[in-house]
């Protein structure tokens, strides 16, 4: 379908045609026939968030392909709500990717929670950003997602998956949902997870065989140890069948990200609701309380941002994370809190010298590390989150420098998966797929807060 690449996308003033070209390339190139993997090489099958991010950007060159990339990943919902974080191609050898379908073997093992018995998937989840993704997809062509009946179809499904979550999530008794493994929050080997891992036996060396440092350099990613816990806890949860009341859950935290996307999401469903002439109520007051239990249960007005809560301890992790700032998407905020962040987004531990993004990590906290994955880097799409945050609090110009940002450095750095903060050297897989989403995206520049695009109260 390359004659997407020259389809017309309604861009903003002074677009950049080729950086547009060459995001369009990546999206085609990474297409499979029915979803988009995040790289050919490093990710070969199709991830949870990464195809919400996808379809954002996507909907600027086909709607339908966008309303499929959602669909497709929605076909293996689990009966208890839950969208695994992984959907495996079965056309891929096993041996592509670590932990694979052999490993979690979800048609069996999570057969008594609902796992459809095909296709095989994960049996842990991603942040919950598809109900947003949902709702601008159907924003970007009205009457095309009413005939095809796309609203419709996705509004009950993505009720359940924020019903799983609100229910059988909310580990902690306090109204927020927990993430019971490092992988599900999107930011995996944070340095916010390492006292919570700290507890956790790793799985022996020999028990696993990594397939990702076939194609990522060692000081990029996460560590033997870090692999070692993360395969122990999957294994856990697995042997478990998946089940949230019966798994011991040696690792659970409330996640400051995880939970802003859930109010935005009960935010975008409102508004979805109203579409489908439903009452969108329920949402907009689950979302409020959700803003509540997120401020009392999270908030360090010190710190000025959002910690991480761990509930074995039941106390705020003291690391720094862009975790922490992403909370800005949540428009109804108390007064004040909008501003903390944003002198924090601005002050020294997060303002990064190269890029102008945001680093994953404060640059000057003890576990900064400049190249490894979630542990300092610069990663596109918590900056997409960010400056639409800035937008939702009409901080109109500290959004526009974030929006130049990560286009000049997607362009410059060949669509690359995050970047070092200090040097700006390109870092992980290239032609990475929601780099070039979220540019396009960010090439169109959609809407301006309050409008239909951005589902704000």
């Amino acid at each position: 379908m390359t004659s997407l690449a020259d389809r017309p996308v309604r861009p903003a003033p002074g677009t950049d045609q080729a950086l547009r070209r060459g995001a369009t390339g990546v999206l085609l190139g990474n297409w499979t026939g029915a979803s988009t993997v995040p790289s050919r090489t490093l990710y070969p099958h199709q991830w949870s968030w990464d195809s919400a991010f996808v379809a954002i950007g996507l909907r600027h060159l086909s709607v339908r392909r966008a309303q499929r990339e959602l669909e497709s990943l929605f076909a293996a919902q689990w009966a208890d709500g839950r969208v695994p974080h992984i959907v495996f191609n079965p056309a891929v050898p096993e041996d592509a990717y670590f932990p694979g379908p052999g490993f979690w073997r979800s048609s069996r093992a999570g057969q008594p929670a609902g796992a459809p018995p095909a296709p095989e998937t994960s049996g842990i989840v991603q942040p919950p950003v598809h109900a947003l993704a949902a709702w601008l997809v159907h924003r970007a062509d009205p009457d095309r997602s009413r005939r095809r009946g796309f609203l419709a179809r996705l509004y009950p499904r993505l009720a359940a998956w924020h019903d799983y979550l609100l229910t059988r999530r909310d580990l902690g008794g306090g109204g927020l949902a927990a993430v019971v493994h490092p992988w599900e929050p999107g930011t995996d080997n944070s340095p916010c997870w390492d006292r919570a891992l700290a507890r956790v036996a790793p799985a022996p060396p020999d028990a696993f065989r990594r397939a990702d440092l076939a194609h990522g350099r060692a000081a990029d990613r996460p560590t033997d140890l870090d692999y070692g816990r993360y395969v122990r806890l999957a294994a856990d949860y697995r042997e478990a069948g998946y089940d949230d009341r019966r798994a011991a859950h040696g690792f659970a935290l409330e996640d400051p990200c995880f939970n802003a996307l859930l109010i935005a999401g009960e935010h975008a469903l409102a508004a979805t609701a109203r579409a489908l002439g439903r009452d969108g109520t329920p949402h907009t007051a689950r979302a409020d309380a959700l803003t509540r239990h997120l401020v009392t249960r999270l908030w360090d007005a010190d710190a000025g941002l959002f910690r991480a809560r761990d509930l074995r301890t039941d106390t705020l992790v003291g690391e720094r994370a862009v975790t922490g700032l992403v909370p800005l998407i949540v428009p109804r905020l108390p007064a004040g809190v909008a501003a903390a962040l944003r002198a924090t987004l601005t002050g020294p531990g997060f303002r990064a010298p190269a890029t102008g993004l945001v680093p994953s990590y404060d640059l000057t906290g003890p576990a900064f590390d400049p190249q490894r994955y979630w542990r300092g880097p610069a990663w596109f799409n918590t900056a997409w989150l960010i400056r639409r945050g800035l937008r939702t609090h009409r901080m109109e110009t500290d959004a526009e420098h974030l929006r130049r940002a990560v286009l000049t450095e997607a362009g410059r750095t060949a669509f690359a998966e995050y970047v070092d903060p200090v040097t700006g050297a390109p870092r992980g897989a290239r032609h990475f797929s929601w780099t070039a989403a979220l540019a396009l995206d960010l090439l169109c520049d959609p809407g301006t807060p309050g409008t239909p695009d951005t589902p704000v109260p």
